[in-house]
């Protein structure tokens, strides 16, 4: 066992290198907001993370593997971050663990949207997402499915259907 870990369990390695809730929470808006950008992972996430731990999140999030970096074509002092395969692997582990919190906890029924259409979609919605995710970050054939734009189809009726039920 390596001197830098408590144990070789592969929970505990998987913890140590991504366990804060914020490294998880950086991924999430990555992945199901794409949101790529410094500024807009600052300033769109609903949990109002401080600029320095967003920092400090995305330089251990490339170091680790999960994200990659590159400079932004379109302005010199921007940065764009991709998910990388080991990241976008995530999205069965991060299915679940919503599919957990929406049926354990208080969560909102409009943040819960995403994580009932993958429970619902189960495996094979998954797959296609993954696929999608690695056209979007990693430059892979495009997909037959859009499964963000199937999820922003549900958020639109969410949204019509709770104006229509406030009116």
């Amino acid at each position: 066992m390596d001197a830098g870990h408590r144990s070789g369990c592969p929970i505990n390695l998987t913890l140590e290198l991504m366990g804060d809730r914020w490294s998880l929470l950086v991924i999430r808006d990555v992945m199901f907001g794409n949101r790529r950008h410094f500024r807009t992972l600052l300033t769109q996430s609903e949990e109002a993370i401080a600029s320095n731990i967003l920092a400090d999140r995305l330089k251990r999030l490339v170091a680790a593997g999960l994200l990659s970096r590159v400079d932004d074509p379109s302005h010199r002092q921007k940065a764009i971050y991709s998910l990388t395969e080991p990241a976008i692997q995530l999205v069965p582990l991060l299915a679940q663990m919503a599919a957990w919190g929406r049926r354990h906890t208080q969560a909102s029924p409009l943040l819960s949207l995403r994580a009932r259409m993958l429970e619902d979609g189960g495996p094979p919605l998954w797959a296609d997402f993954m696929a999608e995710l690695r056209h979007v970050h990693l430059g892979a054939p495009p997909p037959t499915r859009s499964v963000m734009a199937e999820f922003a189809v549900g958020l639109a009726a969410h949204q019509a259907g709770s104006g229509a039920s406030r009116a």
